[in-house]
């Protein structure tokens, strides 16, 4: 029996999708194929529209068809004045609020694709005229759409595969886990991100991190050292995967000489969060890598600067690898000679 996916967007950019079609070894539709993963639509992907869309959304509705598994691109419009009407779904005369609550109550599970869709995003910024929120959170706070007791038909909450895109991965993964019965409760973390991906952090396996480990720091983009003291960058507090396994295979924000800005988390995107400018308190950064106490970071900071080597010292602030590593011959001094 096919798995049978609804796809939605609404307030966003359709940059998940965008992400999404760029899945590869294996590509999307060979894997959607393999594990009979089927999109009863998607508004980019499906050639059915107007008469047609709407027939299977009254279907699905009336419990006439299965409905696996609802996802939602794009934050939930609710405005003006929660009326839904900055959003209406064409031809339906009902708003893509409506239809997302009908819908969320017959599906077998709900998904947040993307921060937009998971917490409201970049469309909920600032005075969030246009009253976006996500499914199942409004930034930080729980709640959003659906309210913060929702639960779908497996029992699981809305599961939230944010970023700013979704990693093409992250969405395909959690589908196969959910066809398979191979997610559960337990898979997600505190804020219903699946685990196989928020269990890590940014940090981990970042080309930077020598430069880290020795604090030898980049003072402008574009320098090889690590940005976390001057530039902004919040890898290391940030729950993703994006170094481990980077978008088409070789590229991540850090890998570009970007800062990390959390994008997998509520309200990265409010005005006052400057990108590339390291928040400081007596010059030391006010975010610290996760799990570390202050002192033991300014001690650590204070004997790694000492030690830097002059290598990485001028790398760091260069543009390009100007000194590269000495040639020494590691394997006989491993022998001892």
């Amino acid at each position: 029996m096919s798995y049978d996916v609804l796809w939605l967007q609404s307030g966003g950019c359709g940059g998940c999708t965008m992400s999404l079609l760029c899945a590869e070894d294996p590509g999307l539709f060979e894997t959607l194929e393999d594990f009979d993963i089927r999109f009863l639509w998607h508004p980019s992907i499906s050639r059915e529209s107007g008469a047609e869309v709407i027939d299977l959304l009254e279907d699905l509705r009336a419990g006439r068809r299965r409905l696996d598994a609802l996802c939602l691109e794009g934050s939930v419009m609710c405005g003006p004045n929660g009326t839904g009407r900055f959003h209406m779904m064409a031809g339906t005369g009902r708003s893509m609020m409506w239809w997302l609550r009908e819908l969320a109550e017959r599906a077998g599970n709900v998904l947040a694709i993307g921060s937009c869709a998971a917490w409201g995003g970049m469309t909920s910024a600032g005075s969030n005229p246009g009253g976006a929120t996500g499914l199942q959170y409004d930034g930080v706070i729980p709640g959003g759409l659906l309210g913060a007791d929702f639960r779908a038909g497996s029992g699981l909450p809305v599961i939230n595969v944010a970023g700013c895109p979704t990693h093409p991965d992250w969405v395909v993964e959690t589908l196969v886990m959910l066809a398979t019965g191979a997610l559960g409760r337990e898979d997600l973390d505190p804020l219903a991100r699946p685990r196989f991906f928020a269990d890590h952090l940014v940090h981990h396996g970042c080309t930077k991190n020598e430069f880290y480990e020795y604090k030898a720091s980049a003072e402008k983009l574009g320098q090889e050292g690590c940005m976390m003291e001057h530039l902004g960058c919040i890898g290391t507090q940030a729950h993703a995967d994006c170094n481990i396994r980077p978008w088409n295979g070789e590229g991540s924000c850090t890998r570009g000489n970007y800062p990390c800005i959390n994008c997998t988390a509520p309200e990265f995107e409010e005005p006052g969060r400057r990108f590339t400018e390291t928040p400081k308190l007596a010059g030391i950064p006010l975010g610290l890598p996760t799990d570390m106490p202050r002192a033991w970071f300014v001690a650590l900071a204070s004997l790694a600067k000492a030690a830097t080597p002059e290598r990485l010292r001028e790398n760091a602030v260069a543009d390009r690898i100007v000194h590269p590593p000495r040639v020494v011959d590691a394997n006989r001094r491993s022998r001892g000679r």
